[in-house]
């Protein structure tokens, strides 16, 4: 069976994000989504109780995947989980040298554990959690760029 782990912050969850796991969803049997408490990140707009529920609304269509919370390194919450694959998302050209930094580091770290880079749809190639977020704080409309059930909680956050 073939485990794959997409991890981040989500704070909130984007059009992008979901891009991401629905095609993702497709390259494994089975997908966890999982929300990182990053301690090298601001608090965030929402909790991670918040965050974890975007994600289950947001993905239940989605029969192979699951949502989870996890702190501390990938690679232990990887084997924890027996995934063979870690799923990441490309926007950018600048994400590419991150992302091969921890690709490699995760290679090293495990070498039985694989990533994919899945590159961003061009429609949401600009999107980040920091610009919803940004964008929330001054009133305009983040409807086009999150699933409909995060808008509700922007407007109702704010």
């Amino acid at each position: 069976m073939k485990i794959g782990i997409y991890a981040g912050s989500f704070d909130p969850i984007t059009n992008g994000h979901m891009d991401i796991i629905e095609r993702a969803s497709l390259l494994v049997d089975k997908l966890i989504v999982a929300v990182l408490c990053n301690p090298s990140k601001s608090k965030g707009m929402f909790s991670i109780e918040e965050r974890l529920l975007f994600l289950e609304e947001s993905t239940k269509h989605l029969k192979n995947v699951e949502v989870e919370f996890f702190s501390g390194l990938l690679v232990e919450y990887a084997v924890k989980k027996n995934a063979n694959v870690l799923i990441r998302g490309l926007r950018i050209v600048t994400d590419f040298e991150y992302e091969m930094q921890m690709a490699q580091i995760n290679k090293n770290l495990l070498p039985t554990l694989e990533t994919i880079l899945l590159i961003a749809d061009v429609q949401h190639a600009f999107l980040s959690s920091s610009m919803i977020r940004e964008l929330a704080t001054f009133k305009g409309d983040t409807s086009g760029f999150v699933p409909q059930c995060v808008t509700k909680y922007i407007e109702n956050k704010l």
